[in-house]
């Protein structure tokens, strides 16, 4: 990979990293579900008027704001404002063993050894974690590990679904899951008037931060980087994302670092390194 390639996958690694820090910080200002809905409303206001998509592939898109929308983001951001960053940026990234799973079962795909060690390792990890002080109380590990398996639902969905560019589908994921996550924010939330009136630059830099570089630079940088290499050079740079957001989350919000989040999080990430990296150079479908 050029080095300019490298610089352009390592930032985007960087923005999602930081995403996790930045969401953290914006649900002390804004409610998440509040949150996650502007998010989602200024996505689909910056995507969908030069994203146009057939009609017949509107319920598909409708299914996948669902899982992906709703189930994964705003869980994510609920999960969140009741965890450490870090440790919730490792929760989610078990997206990628519910995934693997999910293929096993329901697409017959063959798991192999070294896959099924990296899910072991995975799911070690997670309890490592649940020996330490830094998991969160059940509601809110439950809640991001469910989000994590949205995420897994929407890439076994948009594999077997049809082809729509990267930019439509977060486009109009965003304008289905805008209702039904401010429904959520009406029933559950309370005071969304005085919270918006009262939100600071931490709150609406975070909806900024949020839609335009994490979903729109970030996405759109990292679909052109696949375009341009195979699959197996360039995916295998997320395993940073959640190294990067313990560190960051220890340097700017006083995260704590226990052997209970380093061994977990060493776990995690190899088991994940096993699942997603190809040491024989074969074809890698893109999740």
């Amino acid at each position: 990979m050029p080095l300019r390639d490298l610089a352009i996958g390592l930032g985007v690694i960087l923005i999602w990293a930081l995403n996790i820090i930045v969401i953290k910080v914006g649900v002390t200002d804004l409610p998440p579900l509040l949150l996650t809905t502007l998010r989602f409303a200024l996505v689909a206001l910056l995507l969908v008027p030069f994203h146009p998509v057939a009609r017949h592939q509107l319920p598909f898109l409708a299914v996948l704001s669902l899982t992906f929308g709703t189930l994964h983001f705003a869980l994510l951001f609920i999960g969140l404002s009741q965890a450490e960053a870090g440790t919730g940026a490792l929760l989610v990234q078990m997206g990628t063993p519910f995934a693997t799973l999910l293929a096993v079962i329901v697409l017959k795909e063959k798991l192999g050894i070294r896959r099924l060690v990296g899910l072991i390792l995975s799911f070690a990890g997670i309890v490592v974690l649940a020996g330490g002080p830094t998991l969160p109380a059940a509601l809110p590990t439950a809640l991001l590990l469910t989000s994590a398996l949205g995420w897994a639902v929407s890439q076994l969905l948009i594999k077997r679904g049809p082809n729509i560019s990267p930019m439509a589908l977060a486009g109009w994921v965003a304008l289905f899951a805008t209702p039904q996550v401010a429904l959520g924010s009406w029933w559950f939330e309370q005071g969304q008037l005085t919270a918006l009136g009262a939100a600071g630059w931490t709150g609406w830099g975070a909806v900024l931060y949020t839609a335009v570089m994490s979903s729109i630079v970030a996405y759109g940088a990292w679909y052109g980087l696949l375009r341009r290499h195979p699959v197996n050079r360039v995916v295998p740079l997320t395993l940073l994302v959640p190294v990067l957001a313990v560190g960051l989350g220890v340097v700017m919000l006083g995260d704590s670092l226990g052997p209970h989040k380093l061994l977990g999080g060493a776990l995690v990430v190899a088991g994940i390194g096993l699942i997603v990296l190809r040491f024989t150079g074969r074809r890698r479908t893109a999740a």
